[in-house]
């Protein structure tokens, strides 16, 4: 469904989701290599509270908000950006819950978390990296009009900035 995703930022009660995504082996398989053996993290609850303080509210240095289908409010995953200030640029992240995937709401929601960046005037550069391997999450990226900045130990580096973003129509249209 286009344009079927809206952002929403959780409320405390809202945690069960995140718990939820963060304890999925799917959902957190591309993580493995930083939390062995599936990727899910530990003690998720305690780091649910550490988001809301953390993170939740904390605009411009930091954004988090789940991604919510808007024909029956169930979330369908999350998106951030955090200030990196010694790259200049903020790096961010999408995940989109396993069961959920195969849907476009990936591109839905990359889009709204670029619009909240660069139409809210604060974000002049978003990065994300990743590993060559994921190459669906390459070709999204791409696809949005990141570019290839660096390959380096096997993970990929893009970026994108508010100018290439605003002149960016194609993704916008698509």
């Amino acid at each position: 469904m286009a344009d079927d995703l809206q952002l929403y930022i959780p409320n405390q009660e809202d945690g069960w989701f995140y718990i939820q995504m963060m304890s999925d082996p799917e959902t957190m398989a591309y993580n493995a290599p930083w939390f062995p053996p599936d990727g899910c993290i530990p003690e998720p609850e305690s780091e649910w509270l550490n988001l809301q303080k953390n993170w939740i509210g904390k605009e411009p240095q930091r954004f988090y908000a789940f991604l919510q289908r808007k024909s029956d409010g169930v979330f369908v995953g999350d998106v951030n950006y955090h200030d990196n200030p010694k790259q200049n640029w903020c790096d961010m992240g999408i995940v989109i819950y396993a069961p959920e995937r195969g849907k476009g709401y990936g591109k839905q929601g990359l889009r709204l978390l670029m619009d909240r960046a660069f139409r809210s005037g604060n974000v002049s550069r978003l990065h994300n990296d990743f590993e060559t391997t994921r190459d669906a999450a390459y070709r999204l990226h791409k696809s949005a009009g990141f570019r290839e900045t660096n390959t380096l130990d096997g993970c990929v580096q893009l970026e994108i900035t508010r100018e290439e973003y605003l002149q960016n129509n194609r993704f916008l249209k698509q």
